[in-house]
């Protein structure tokens, strides 16, 4: 077997290095395939995860319902009229959409100030309910999350955000039980939420967010049963975007809203985001694979060819082979070893620089703080089998066509092209 014959490996690398220059061009097609081939999926992976990261905070099955000026009259009411969202409407789809799972109302109030003592940082004011948590899950750092209790008795507490945290407590790692001042009032801090805030972004920044109960910022602005947003997740087996047409129709019929107007009730599908950025990356890896494999494939052809070359120039040599004793089939298993092993010798020096490629530019990310602990632009083990095997695979379909040529070279007609 070759992977013990001493002689047949000294003879492929005596074979391979007698024309370095020519070996080199031909391997380089082979290497410069499978090196863009890992790169981009890497790439493509590092990039897929850092994006999920970011968008990790927010429910894949989740729609808001806002409010918009409406753009048609409607039983006597003129166009351009402004209307309000109330806590009635949530009871209103929660009854009239059964397709509904949690539903929930939201308000935010942004350019507020959060201070302690005398650090100060800007922030969101947010008022949310516990069923907000299945929209928007906290990432609780420490203490606790809001809940009903907080709810029912209206209590001054709140959840804050990381950087709020970080900028008010230099250095603290335990601030719950702390008072931080808000506009004019003053909360108990009951914990830390430590969300990235990057990505998706309803009612304030995750990082810069001051989460208060519903119940305590509409006791706190005055606004009665009056809500900015309203939140909601759908049933398993159903779609965002056609439960949504079913709360924006009961929305409309509620406020006097003319059937046809899409303008009057703002919309946001997750669902969509989420579908959007999934077909985004299949495109991107089917993209990736056409360069990558039409990039092998066309270096492929060029060991094929320069293989060829070599067996014409050698005709010599293996007619002389023929003559003292080899086989058809030696000669055959020494021109597809040669191919093989030069597109191995490429293909696994393009997988080894492009996965130090992507080794570094992850390392350099979670340093920076860019990307989390999730992150990561490194190929999994059976993509970097998988290509040890497609890289053989061409290696020895190359080397084929070539192999048959030299089988067939009799000794008499090797002497007379030597003539």
């Amino acid at each position: 077997m070759i992977l013990f014959d001493t002689d047949q490996w000294s003879e492929i690398a005596d074979a391979l290095s007698k024309n370095k220059l020519r070996s080199f061009l031909t391997a380089f097609g082979i290497f410069w395939g499978v090196f863009m081939l890992v790169l981009l999926m890497g790439g493509g992976r590092g990039l897929q995860t850092l994006l999920s990261e970011q968008f990790a905070g927010f429910a894949s099955n989740a729609g808001f319902a806002g409010t918009n000026t409406t753009s048609k009259p409607y039983k006597g009411l003129s166009e351009g009229r402004s209307w309000e969202l109330t806590l009635q409407d949530i009871e209103r789809v929660r009854t009239a959409v059964p397709q509904v799972d949690v539903v929930t109302g939201l308000n935010s109030t942004w350019g507020q100030t959060a201070a302690y003592q005398s650090r100060t940082v800007n922030a969101t004011l947010q008022g949310i309910t516990p069923d907000y948590h299945a929209i928007a899950p906290p990432s609780i750092k420490q203490g606790r999350s809001l809940n009903e209790v907080d709810l029912m008795q209206r209590r001054k507490v709140c959840v804050i955000g990381q950087r709020i945290s970080e900028s008010l407590f230099p250095g603290e790692k335990n601030i719950c039980g702390r008072r931080i001042k808000v506009g004019e009032s003053y909360f108990t801090i009951i914990g830390v939420d430590n969300r990235s805030g990057d990505g998706i972004n309803i009612g304030g920044n995750a990082q810069t967010t001051v989460s208060i109960p519903l119940t305590t910022y509409q006791q706190m602005f005055g606004s009665g049963d009056k809500i900015n947003l309203m939140a909601y997740t759908v049933k398993r087996g159903f779609l965002v975007s056609d439960v949504q047409k079913m709360v924006a129709r009961v929305l409309r019929r509620a406020h006097d809203i003319h059937p046809d107007d899409e303008q009057a009730v703002f919309l946001l599908n997750t669902e969509a985001i989420f579908q959007l950025m999934d077909n985004l990356f299949s495109g991107i890896s089917a993209l990736v694979w056409m360069i990558g494999v039409g990039t092998i494939l066309s270096g492929a052809i060029g060991v094929s060819n320069i293989m060829m070359v070599t067996v014409r120039e050698r005709t010599t040599e293996i007619g002389i082979r023929r003559a003292i004793g080899a086989t058809p089939r030696a000669i055959m298993r020494q021109i597809l070893s040669e191919s093989m092993v030069l597109t191995l010798l490429a293909g696994m020096s393009g997988i080894t620089l492009s996965v130090f490629i992507l080794n570094t530019i992850e390392t350099l990310l979670k340093s920076s703080g860019t990307g989390g602990s999730e992150m990561s632009f490194l190929i999994s083990f059976w993509t970097a089998l998988g290509s040890a095997i497609l890289i053989a695979v061409i290696g020895l379909c190359a080397g084929i066509t070539p192999a048959i040529r030299a089988m067939h070279i009799r000794p008499v007609e090797a002497m007379r092209s030597d003539e």
